[in-house]
């Protein structure tokens, strides 16, 4: 008698164990906030970073605010970048970890061939860039944010001039 007593304290000590295990996760899980979406705030700091006889290097910083208790990522879907009105190159990025509960921003870098600046389509923009020292940068397309199953997708379309240093 004694002994089916102990194994049922045993018993009721282990059940106990996991229903307080369990109760623990799933609190966890459904007090974190996964359903709101990352904040994408602007496009910002336009600039040329390198530049030489083959290729420019153009960046502009995306500026985000997460409110999640969770990160996740951040992919490009194709961003297009667009010199004086004319698609030029592509941002080519991998997907980048996203911060809980902070802003932050993700570089978008495209690096367009100089050799399509002095196109026939081009050419009356180059002119007129040289003789300013600015040229008008575009990014455009889309940014896909990933966290759980959850997605979203954020349209980017910004215009800035960029100052060209010679």
């Amino acid at each position: 008698m004694v002994i089916l007593q102990r194994e049922d304290t045993v018993i009721k000590f282990f059940k106990m164990k996991q229903f307080l295990l369990l109760s623990t996760l799933f609190l966890t899980i459904f007090s974190c906030t996964v359903n709101e979406k990352p904040e994408f705030i602007a496009l910002q700091n336009f600039e040329v970073i390198e530049s030489t006889s083959k290729q420019i290097t153009l960046q502009a910083d995306a500026l985000f605010n997460n409110p999640n208790d969770v990160g996740g990522t951040l992919e490009t879907e194709g961003i297009a970048v667009l010199i004086n009105g004319n698609d030029l190159a592509k941002v080519s990025s991998k997907a980048f970890k996203i911060p809980a509960k902070k802003d932050f921003t993700i570089p978008l870098t495209a690096m367009i061939p100089t050799d399509s600046l002095y196109s026939n389509t081009n050419l009356s923009g180059l002119l007129g860039s040289l003789l300013t020292k600015k040229m008008t940068v575009q990014f455009k397309g889309e940014l896909k944010y990933k966290v759980f199953g959850f997605s979203h997708v954020y349209h980017v379309d910004d215009i800035q001039d960029v100052d060209l240093k010679f």
